[in-house]
């Protein structure tokens, strides 16, 4: 008897401990997301990175959770798989440095990936060494005399300024030989945050990529690190970057210093694969319309340690939402329910690398793209208080923001439109690119009020653990605030597939629907 009791104290102190935040779960349905949240976010998945055998292993147990819920194959060649084909140039640590060299001979390394890194490109030489510049916001008029050179700009993201890309076409213009953006510590609704989990480029193909131009060297740098750099030289880092917060007008001149830069490139091909499946519509009408419900299954997997951590878990950023599509795709099947329109369910893979899975499956789709009705993308949403208010991206665009009203007014869900376009964020996940390819689409974000612990804690997130190891399934959370989206989540879906009108885009957005 002794031997039983044992036993099942232990067994009751296992299941405690796999899944800790039990007791903070008060309903089935959000308790049975979370678990599997656990699983997909776990050591064991190891950040889900691209390419890599851990991404595999969590592209397989979602392919198995979608096939037991009952959903129909919906990749290649009757598979729950699309091979996307990528090619990856990396930056390696051992080999690769970045120095300041003073007119004495003197020599100031700056560690990588804690104050410099660089974007890899194929096309860049091993070893570079070049006088430094500084030309303000890097406009096309303050760049005449930068050949041969490495131009040091505010990389601003403000409106009204030169963009990242219009200063690297100027760059490009004056044959410099790099460019360096300086972080921005003004920009407070999404500071710069350092390390940086590792350089890596990775682009759709077998071919090389080429980002920022043949043989430019296009490098960030912290503003600790810009400081140092002009050390000695008469000139107020400080004074400079607050003018640069401020948009005030910034001087240009010659830096007293040379910069060295070591590189030491990998390169690989590979493929990684989306992850579809479908739940069949019933009404002969609409059946061979979709309702496209997305997430990302790819994290950072290991990078730069952040105190002591170099495994970057990818909990809410995206593995929660992964969860979410394979919880409604049970609870549809548990619930014995049918929904008119066909639901069509991604985890896309390489959104951390730039989109890359979204962006393949809307160019080699796997249904016809012009009979997507819609697609709501679960992603950068962070339930850390209580949901109220959620950001809609795209609100304006399409009739989905007034779906979206009529279905979480009643739920006391209030909704607005991007209150901080300079961050680009419709542009930053993967419902962009099927806005790109004319299908209307949504990705929402927990909203707050300026000024509240709302905002306090949004903003610490993206401080302390966006793309971060400190994104594990130990953070803060507000389990109440996430299963209400939740079943806002699943209210939505069951609308968009049931109504007899489909989505269409409104009059005067920039994207419009394809024949």
């Amino acid at each position: 008897m002794r031997k039983v009791l044992a036993f099942l104290l232990l067994t009751v102190a296992m299941k405690a401990q796999q899944h800790p935040r039990d007791k903070d779960i008060h309903d089935a349905d959000t308790r049975a997301w979370w678990h599997t949240t656990e699983t997909l976010s776990s050591d064991a998945m190891e950040g889900r990175d691209t390419g890599s055998a851990a991404y595999e292993r969590a592209a397989d147990y979602v392919a198995k959770r979608f096939a037991a819920a009952g959903l129909k194959p919906a990749g290649e060649v009757g598979s729950y798989f699309q091979r996307v084909p990528m090619h990856e140039v990396s930056m390696e640590p051992q080999g690769t440095d970045f120095t300041l060299l003073d007119a004495g001979g003197g020599e100031v390394p700056l560690t990588f990936l804690e104050q410099i890194t660089i974007a890899p490109s194929a096309s860049l030489a091993s070893e570079t060494t070049a006088a430094l510049t500084f030309r303000g916001y890097c406009d096309k008029d303050v760049m005449e005399g930068v050949a041969g050179k490495i131009v040091v700009c505010f990389g601003t993201q403000r409106t009204g300024l030169p963009t990242g890309a219009e200063r690297v076409a100027n760059a490009l213009a004056g044959k410099a030989a790099g460019l360096i953006n300086v972080d921005d510590p003004y920009f407070s609704i999404e500071p710069p945050r350092w390390p940086w989990a590792y350089a890596r480029t990775v682009s759709l193909g077998p071919a090389p990529s080429r980002p920022g131009g043949d043989g430019l060297l296009l490098m960030r740098m912290s503003a600790a690190a810009f400081t140092t750099m002009l050390d000695a030289s008469g000139r107020n880092a400080a004074s400079i970057l607050a003018s640069g917060g401020k948009k005030d007008a910034l001087d240009s001149f010659e830096i007293q210093k040379r910069m060295r830069v070591r590189l030491r490139l990998a390169q690989r091909a590979y493929s990684s694969p989306n992850v579809l499946a479908m739940l069949p519509g019933s009404d002969a009408t609409v059946k061979d319309e979709y309702v496209v419900i997305a997430a990302h299954l790819d994290g950072y997997g290991y990078g730069t340690p952040v105190n002591g951590d170099k495994l970057y878990n990818g909990a809410l950023d995206d593995a929660a939402y992964v969860a979410l599509l394979i919880q409604f795709a049970e609870d549809i099947k548990q619930q014995h329910r049918t929904l008119k329109r066909s639901v069509l369910l991604c985890a896309f893979t390489g959104e951390e690398k730039g989109l890359l899975g979204a962006t393949y499956f809307v160019q080699h789709p796997t249904v016809p793209i012009a009979k997507m009705a819609a697609d709501i993308n679960l992603d950068q949403l962070r339930p850390l208080f209580p949901l109220h208010l959620l950001t809609a991206l795209a609100i304006n665009d399409s009739t989905l923001g007034e779906t979206a009203r009529k279905v979480g007014g009643p739920m006391g869900i209030a909704f607005q439109a991007d209150q901080e376009p300079e961050r680009g964020l419709l542009r930053r996940a993967d419902h962009y690119p099927f806005l790109k390819a004319g299908v209307p689409a949504m990705g929402f974000i927990f909203g707050y009020e300026p000024g509240t612990d709302a905002e306090k804690r949004y903003r610490e997130w993206y401080q302390v653990r966006y793309h971060r190891p400190q994104d594990d399934v130990t953070q803060p959370m507000d389990f109440e605030a996430a299963a209400k989206f939740n079943t806002f989540f699943y209210r939505l879906i069951e609308t968009l597939a049931n109504d007899a009108a489909r989505p269409s885009f409104l009059p005067g957005t920039s994207f419009k629907s394809k024949p």
